[in-house]
């Protein structure tokens, strides 16, 4: 018996931004699979643009080889960021954790598209078609109790998406290639360092990880490719660590032209 998409879409639509959970799509009769669960997510997306949600880019998730064994997910999917989810850092003091289930913060490299990238092209290549550069929080969350899931679960679920909040844009230029995939980062709460990681752990580095989404693009019959003016956060360079209100997180990265940027939540 397949999954019934629609009842899917239903399901993971009603619970966004509720703070209620639900049960493993995975583990009931039937199951779904990553080809449905890509199905599901487009029929996710109509919602959502049906209440007048936009999307402006996408997310790519489990980038980092590290954490596949923590989630049992061992390869790279990704999700719709839409302008409801996107929030300047500049104008954002404080963020509400209001509507989040069992939120976790994640630091990533944001980069902005200035022109559609091709399955063909190498990192250069890639590169020269991103504009600008950020580094920012992506906030995930999970509609499935304790953080356990399966590949599918989470695709269903739009990759775990919550928020992604960006700092500082630069502009992008060549100097940029081997700083992206060879810097560390320290990710910080209220001042004590929680994790430390490295850029080469994002599928080799943040491009290497926008390389990898156009190509599951390529192979996707049903969602469009990447297109000039998306934003795309590359995957988290850390663990992903759970927050509460009233804690402050911070970074700080060495070994490339990008500030450490701080997010208190309310």
């Amino acid at each position: 018996m397949a999954a019934d998409l629609e009842a899917v879409a239903d399901e993971v639509f009603s619970a966004l931004g509720t703070g209620r959970q639900i049960s493993l799509f995975t583990s009931r009769p039937g199951g779904l699979t990553l080809d449905e669960s890509y199905r599901a997510l487009a029929l996710l997306d109509h919602r959502r643009e049906a209440r007048g949600e936009r999307r402006v880019g996408r997310k790519i998730g489990f980038t980092n080889r590290t954490i596949w064994e923590q989630y049992k997910v061992y390869a790279p999917n990704w999700g719709y960021v839409y302008n409801s989810t996107v929030h300047d850092l500049r104008d954002t003091a404080a963020f509400s954790l209001a509507g989040l289930v069992e939120p976790r913060i994640e630091p990533e490299i944001v980069l902005g598209l200035a022109r559609a990238p091709a399955p063909d092209m190498d990192e250069t290549a890639l590169l020269s078609c991103v504009s600008w550069i950020a580094h920012g929080f992506e906030i995930v969350q999970s509609v499935f109790p304790r953080w356990e899931f399966s590949a599918p679960d989470t695709v269903a679920a739009n990759a775990m998406h919550g928020a992604l909040l960006v700092g500082p844009r630069h502009e992008v230029g060549p100097q940029w290639r081997n700083p992206l995939a060879d810097f560390a980062i320290d990710l910080l709460c209220d001042g004590r360092v929680i994790d430390r990681s490295h850029s080469a752990n994002v599928l080799g580095g943040p491009l290497s990880a926008l390389r990898h989404l156009v190509g599951l693009l390529q192979r996707d019959p049903i969602h469009p490719p990447l297109a000039a003016g998306e934003i795309v956060p590359t995957g988290t360079l850390t663990r992903a660590m759970p927050v509460k209100s009233g804690e402050t997180w911070s970074t700080m990265l060495h070994g490339i032209a990008l500030d450490g940027i701080r997010l208190r939540f309310d």
